[in-house]
């Protein structure tokens, strides 16, 4: 299948660069397959498309602020996107300009707070990266780092809780489960009051959502994998929704 056979036109200006002033107030499309009609809500009435003994399945990963800019010893200016913790204080890494970071290189974030020097260069051109610092490292990505938003987001945000699920909990991705945001604490609240079961999944969403597809062909595209994890108590609870013939429906299909 051709990659080509995906295009469509999507208007720059259609693109929303802020969020609403409440997460439930985005707009919500109801497509009926069966009756063949379109309908336009907000995301507060999905309440309304839910049934008692449904399961929703959400995934409580939580972003990372994972954008780090830095400089080389030369003064040059550079960006690192952490995607992967390999181990210890080693991580996977899109780096720019990939063709000035060669290994041995070290760059310094923060005004010093945090150093990094890149070890190997990995398949598909990111790089294994050794950081040094003193304190705790998540302490100091909170301080100088910042969300990864997507590439078509050019607006700065300004509150970094709004690129996280409220139901986000473990830490570990490089971006949000998107779908999710337009969740609310009360919104949830009611869901459940309706008898609509929640059941949590936690997929680290990885360097697939910032990797173009170059390939002409779907099949030749190299997919990533990602980190996944799911209780017992979770698993049994989707399970018996479907033994009784209810629905699951997955906030995000990324880990179907």
């Amino acid at each position: 299948m051709k990659v080509s056979e995906f295009n469509y036109e999507l208007p720059e200006e259609l693109i929303a660069q802020t969020p609403t002033e409440k997460r439930d107030g985005s707009k919500l499309m109801i497509l009926d397959k069966k009756k063949q009609t379109i309908e336009h809500k907000l995301f507060r009435d999905i309440v309304d498309y839910l049934k008692p003994g449904d399961v929703l399945v959400r995934n409580n990963t939580k972003v990372i602020p994972a954008r780090l800019y830095g400089e080389k010893e030369t003064g040059a200016k550079v960006e690192f996107l952490l995607l992967n913790n390999i181990e210890g204080d080693i991580w996977e890494c899109i780096v720019r300009p990939g063709n000035k970071l060669h290994v041995g290189t070290k760059v310094v974030f923060g005004e010093g707070i945090l150093q990094g020097m890149i070890l190997e260069i990995m398949p598909g051109g990111t790089r294994k990266v050794k950081f040094q610092y003193e304190g705790i490292f998540n302490e100091i990505l909170d301080q100088i780092g910042l969300m990864p938003l997507p590439p078509y987001i050019h607006e700065e945000l300004k509150q970094k809780d709004r690129y996280q699920t409220v139901y986000a909990q473990y830490r570990g991705s490089a971006a949000a489960p998107t779908a999710g945001l337009h969740f609310t604490e009360e919104l949830l609240k009611q869901l459940e009051n309706k008898g609509i079961g929640i059941a949590n999944v936690t997929l680290h969403v990885g360097i697939g959502t910032f990797r173009p597809v170059k390939e002409e062909t779907v099949e030749a595209h190299v997919m990533h994998s990602e980190h996944y994890y799911i209780k017992q108590e979770d698993v049994d609870k989707i399970n018996e929704a479907k033994q009784k013939g209810k629905r699951v429906i997955a906030v995000r299909n990324d880990f179907l």
